[in-house]
């Protein structure tokens, strides 16, 4: 009966897949609905940095403002590192020519691409250089 049951999967045409990962393609829509208040929930990194900036930073919140210019955000972040509670500024400057976001932190750069989703997920691709990174808030 189980060998029965199996026979429509293995004679499947196409063999199961992950759907790919699906850059938002920037619109008018696209920078007004990231203001407000995230929850960082988890993130994966092979950025070493990164990697030991995740191990200390527990939960972690940040808002998101208009900047002083159409495709600027300012970024309010709250996290406990190790038992320290610490609240940080920076900027994200949005480029809607390759729909993408780079966060500015004391003159260190990130840029990620902002992956579809819902509109109450988070999820980000972060474009470093050989190391492949992933954030969902």
């Amino acid at each position: 009966l189980t060998l029965l049951l199996a026979l429509p999967l293995a004679l499947a045409n196409e063999p199961p897949s992950c759907a790919p990962l699906v850059p938002v393609t920037f619109d008018n829509d696209t920078i007004p609905g990231l203001m407000g208040h995230w929850i960082y929930i988890v993130g994966a990194s092979r950025y070493p940095p990164h990697q030991e900036e995740m191990k200390v930073v527990k939960p972690a919140v940040f808002t998101l403002s208009p900047g002083s210019h159409e495709d600027e955000l300012n970024v309010t972040e709250i996290m406990r590192v190790n038992e320290t509670c610490v609240t940080k500024h920076s900027t994200i400057l949005a480029f809607r020519h390759n729909s993408s976001l780079m966060h500015v932190d004391n003159n260190v750069t990130a840029v990620a691409r902002l992956i579809q989703s819902h509109k109450d997920l988070l999820i980000l691709s972060h474009v470093t250089e050989n190391f492949p990174a992933l954030s969902l808030s």
